[in-house]
């Protein structure tokens, strides 16, 4: 079994360093409020009123993530070409026409009864922060200096920015509609895995009679993809990034972006208590997506993480429950195509008759250029991101999450506080973005689970292509959350998500939930292991959420050993370290490697031979569960006698494999370990590592270190050599005792290079270990780094 670590209360004495202690006079603070930061970098903050509670979150996150917190602003704000130049006009154009234009008053008071009052504290506290650093630009950080620019203020508007919701869902119907023209609907529904269905009947993919094919290969969505890519950074100016490629990032972000969360009943737990375990999968950054806090006030105690530009905890405990979530795809977008007037091109058509579209002229301020006013156009259905005036068309893209309490993960405001499961089930009713799996476990031994999102209900088409915006294809409101599946205490005694489909195959709201959906083969092996009949502990839900056993290799190796050897020397010997393996894609295994790299010339010829050459654009990546379902039981596609076409196509793939190691890693297999900086491994990049010198990079870059595992073990750590996705941030919870809660954050809490707890987990967590996350303040005291205090002013 894999040995986890764990560090030792023992060892935290020894790593504390000297306590400090300060005061800090910030105005804006009504009473005193104590922070305790422990070995870890995480603030323990202890308010005596609500205001002063979250205004301190928004300074300590601020002080740890300036620069994180800066480009997030101008991402949600549309101001990344003020800083950056012309490059990035379509960027903010595209946040700008995607930004959410209601009614700011019922926004903010959405997601909490006090909401307006919280985010206004939090921004207060980020602003606080901003100030300082604007009157002493000096204490900046590096990346301030590099870009030559200063931290600007917040606003509420920038809180509930949808810009970092998991969304784009209409990105897939285009492709699927430009599949559906070059290859037919047939084709489609044969390559993607298309689930739930209900009496095998497949969803409808045909085009409406309005939307001709040949249209669709237009940049149609590239506003859309502009803002929803990740910002670059190279040294061409110190001030721009780079090119970038939407399509292979969505394919890549689309597969691993994902998570594993899962509850246990007190049968099943050895303390007698309902256990939880999450780790969201999201792209591996320096610093990381996620920020450890526990807030202490009146009313509020709870820790856990959440994304440090919100207030709140998104996925942690409080005194009664514990929460956490995985994505759960409802499909909250549909792109629309419209006929325009061809006396009027601001003119569409709707029931029969031509409507205005409403347009906003805006002003976009670029670097080193005068600034450019532009004209945002929508429709009845939501913002205009493309007019082809050649063919008098117009598409435009109708988001559900630009509705009004769509902000992602606000609504945790009102988990924080949940006392029971009824409690906490009403707080997921106002959690509209993104769509999740919400799990639960309370000390009063409950477990649930409750999938969230806003979920618009279509009624005549399934939202798998675009459609016509003339009338005909409209959505009927949205379903009631509390309407979409849910659990509580199930028979079994678990619930186990990983982005697999929960969804019921008689649901009656087919068309407003996902057809598409992660392998199952990480929750198989979640649920293989808890079903094993052992009484689990923390320690094996450490094991488990870090467990690297391929499913998938378990099911095809014994199909390759089986065969005879169409290849090489080299391959039957590098054949016969896979006869012993136990399926495990360890750092320092041989046979791993083998098997990863077949895994991986398995998918590029099968890709090859099932996927028609005029669609390849378009459909760049087959899901694995119809590869080995094809390979288990094989086709005409293999030839007139599938079975020996199969093996062969077996052979013949693992000899490239083979061929791939040796020009990788060299001729002696000995040295052909899974992971190490050739193969699988770890090196995060800073965003602005090449605009620094050699020696600046340095310390701002870590790694490479050895990983194991690979996109579809439950440790997923992405389908790249360089792991680039995968669970930055992990958390196991014993309901039994807070304090024994254990958690990582990928590299470090801080975001400032000159920082001890900018890397400090580090090797850590790439060793998969775990660190104490306590909660009780004895506990914590024992653990300070440094304490300091806010005076009221």
């Amino acid at each position: 079994m894999k040995r986890i670590i764990l560090l030792s209360f023992s060892l935290f004495l020894g790593l504390v360093g000297s306590l400090s202690a300060q005061e800090l006079s910030v105005k804006g603070f009504k009473q005193p409020v104590e922070v305790i930061r422990d070995r870890w970098g995480i603030s323990h903050i202890y308010a005596q009123n609500e205001h002063d509670l979250f205004m301190a979150q928004g300074y300590v996150a601020a002080s740890d993530r300036l620069f994180q917190l800066e480009i997030w602003r101008r991402q949600a704000t549309g101001t990344v070409a003020e800083l950056l130049g012309e490059k990035e006009l379509k960027r903010d154009i595209g946040t700008r026409l995607f930004k959410f234009r209601g009614n700011i008053t019922t926004e903010l008071n959405h997601y909490h009864p006090r909401s307006a009052q919280i985010i206004k504290a939090f921004v207060e506290g980020i602003n606080a922060y901003v100030g300082e650093m604007r009157q002493h630009p000096e204490k900046l950080p590096f990346e301030f200096k590099v870009l030559n620019t200063l931290p600007d203020f917040w606003t509420p508007e920038v809180v509930i920015s949808r810009h970092q919701g998991l969304l784009s869902n209409v990105k897939d119907e285009l492709n699927n509609a430009r599949i559906v023209h070059l290859a037919g609907a047939e084709k489609l529904r044969e390559l993607q895995w298309f689930h739930p269905v209900r009496n095998a009947q497949e969803p409808d993919l045909s085009l409406d009679k309005v939307i001709k094919g040949e249209e669709l290969f237009q940049p149609i969505l590239e506003m859309y993809e502009a803002f929803r890519s990740p910002l670059k950074f190279t040294k061409e100016d110190k001030r721009t990034g780079q090119a970038f490629d939407f399509d292979a990032w969505y394919e890549e972000e689309k597969l691993q972006v994902g998570s594993n969360n899962w509850i246990i009943d007190g049968k099943h737990a050895q303390s007698g208590y309902p256990m939880l375990a999450n780790d969201p999968h999201r792209a591996q950054s320096v610093p990381g997506l996620r920020y450890w806090i526990h807030l202490n006030a009146p009313g509020w105690n709870v820790i856990g993480a959440g994304e440090p530009s919100l207030p709140g905890v998104s996925i942690g405990h409080n005194d009664h429950a514990a929460w956490g979530l995985t994505i759960f795809e409802t499909d909250n977008e549909d792109l629309y195509v419209y006929e325009t007037n061809p006396q009027n091109p601001n003119q569409y058509k709707y029931q029969g008759k031509w409507e205005s579209l409403k347009i906003i002229q805006d002003t976009i301020k670029v670097a080193n250029q005068a600034p450019v006013v532009v004209a945002l156009k929508y429709t009845r259905h939501g913002p205009v991101t493309f007019e082809d005036t050649k063919n008098q068309k117009l598409y435009a893209v109708r988001a559900g999450w630009r509705e009004e309490g769509c902000a992602p993960y606000l609504a945790s405001l009102r988990m924080n506080q949940a006392k029971t499961w009824d409690e906490f089930r009403t707080a997921c009713s106002f959690s509209r973005i993104p769509g999740e799996n919400m799990i639960y476990a309370d000390q009063k031994g409950n477990i649930g689970w409750q999938a969230v999102g806003i979920s618009p209900i279509r009624k005549n088409w399934t939202g798998l292509v675009p459609v016509a915006g003339d009338g005909r294809y409209e959505w009927a409101g949205y379903l009631p959350i509390v309407q979409l599946p849910h659990k509580i205490n199930p028979s079994e005694g678990y619930v186990v998500t990983a982005n697999n489909n929960l969804t019921p195959v008689d649901f009656p709201y087919r068309n407003a939930v996902g057809w598409t959906w992660a392998n199952p083969v990480r929750a198989h092996r979640i649920e293989e292991v808890l079903n094993a009949g052992k009484r689990m502990n923390l320690q094996d839900f450490a094991t488990l959420q870090t467990d690297y056993l391929s499913v998938s290799a378990r099911t095809l190796v014994p199909l390759l050993l089986k065969n005879p050897t169409y290849g090489s020397k080299e391959a039957e010997q590098a054949k016969q370290r896979l006869t012993q393996w136990d399926y495990q894609l360890t750092s320092t295994s041989i046979a791993a490697a083998i098997y990863a790299e077949w895994e991986t010339q398995l998918k590029l010829a099968m890709h090859t031979l099932m996927v028609p050459e005029n669609i390849r654009t378009y459909y760049k990546t087959l899901p694995m569960k119809r590869i080995v379902d094809w390979l288990v039981t094989p086709t005409s596609a293999f030839g007139q006698n599938p079975v020996a076409g199969r093996d062969e196509f077996l052979s013949k793939s693992f000899q490239k494999a083979i061929e791939a190691l040796q020009k990788r890693l060299g001729n002696d297999q000995n040295q052909w370990q899974y992971g190490q900086p050739k193969n699988k491994h770890i090196a995060l990049k800073h965003a602005l590592s090449d605009l620094v010198s050699e020696e600046q990079r340095a310390k701002i870059n870590l790694g490479p270190l050895p990983r194991g595992g690979y996109g579809e073990t439950v440790g997923n750590t992405g389908g790249q050599l360089n792991q680039e996705h995968g669970a930055s941030f992990r958390i196991l919870v014993d309901t039994e005792n807070w304090d024994k809660t254990l958690g990582m954050n990928n590299p470090g809490q801080s975001g400032n290079p000159d920082d001890p707890h900018y890397r400090d987990l580090f090797e850590l967590w790439a060793k998969d270990g775990f660190f104490p996350v306590y909660f009780s303040k004895d506990k914590i005291k024992t653990i300070a780094d440094r304490t300091w205090t806010f005076k009221a002013q």
